[in-house]
């Protein structure tokens, strides 16, 4: 009878199970020796401008990687980013309870709001930012009827989330609130009345949203887009912000000064 041929023993289980820990071991090396790559965040910042996470987070972890035989802890990877918080909105006259605010969802010829509250009752900043113009003199005459005189007493401010806002046909503007000031949401710009071409209307804030432009650019600066919406909003405690708005209506625009279309 012919020689049973001998097969050949299995490996140990012992042997099998080390040469899977290995070969595990080294995929994992080949993973972590590769090119370092770190997740970023952006944000957008008063201006529209983006801000991402630093390299040198990711390049420091690179070079703080343990051996290839081992895998880098969860938290070298991580890159971190510093989170903007968003800005604060005020409803623009104070107190809104006992100077009997009251306005419309529409505005003739232009976007704008005309907020009508009692003689004397506070505009105050919608938000933090920036004294840019202010008119303390009343030059508005129903002979010449001048667009760039209509406002009256006025007061301009360039806000940190990058959206100017204005109010016009005030009795007074406050001490210290001059072009370059910067003011708090909630501070005290001036006083409401019916100066300008409000003379004879009851009396009420012009109040107005729109990029922020040169000095003097007046058909800009009295409004691009319709405030009412972010009015609700922060009269009811709310912080909608304007400012995405305001970047579509420029775009729109085409250019940050186009020519004037009413009341020029």
């Amino acid at each position: 009878m012919p020689p049973v041929p001998r097969r050949e023993a299995a490996p140990p289980r012992r042997a099998l199970a080390t040469a899977l820990v290995a070969a595990a071991a080294l995929t994992l090396a080949a993973c972590s020796g590769g090119g370092s790559t770190g997740s970023s965040a952006s944000g957008t910042g008063p201006a529209g401008a983006a801000t991402t996470g630093s390299t040198a987070g990711r390049e420091a972890a690179a070079s703080t990687r343990p051996p290839a035989t081992s895998a880098a802890p969860a938290s070298s990877a991580v890159t971190t980013t510093t989170a903007r918080r968003p800005a604060r909105h005020v409803f623009p006259v104070q107190p809104v309870a006992g100077c009997g605010v009251h306005y419309g969802h529409v505005h003739h010829d232009y976007p704008a709001t005309d907020i009508f509250a009692r003689k004397g009752c506070r505009f105050v900043s919608p938000t933090d930012g920036m004294v840019t113009e202010v008119s303390r003199t009343d030059r508005w005459q129903p002979s010449t009827d001048r667009g760039a005189d209509r406002g009256g007493r006025s007061v301009a401010v360039l806000g940190d989330d990058g959206v100017r806002y204005y109010g016009s046909h005030l009795e007074s503007v406050e001490d210290g609130i001059a072009p370059g000031a910067r003011v708090r949401a909630g501070q005290t710009l001036g006083r409401i009345d019916n100066s300008g071409d409000a003379r004879y209307v009851p009396t009420h804030l012009h109040f107005g949203i729109s990029w922020p432009t040169r000095d003097g650019v007046w058909w800009v600066r009295r409004g691009t887009v319709y405030p009412w919406p972010y009015l609700d909003s922060w009269r009811a405690g709310g912080n909608r912000s304007p400012a995405l708005a305001v970047r579509a209506a420029l775009a729109a625009a085409g250019r940050r000064v186009p020519p004037c279309h009413s009341g020029c």
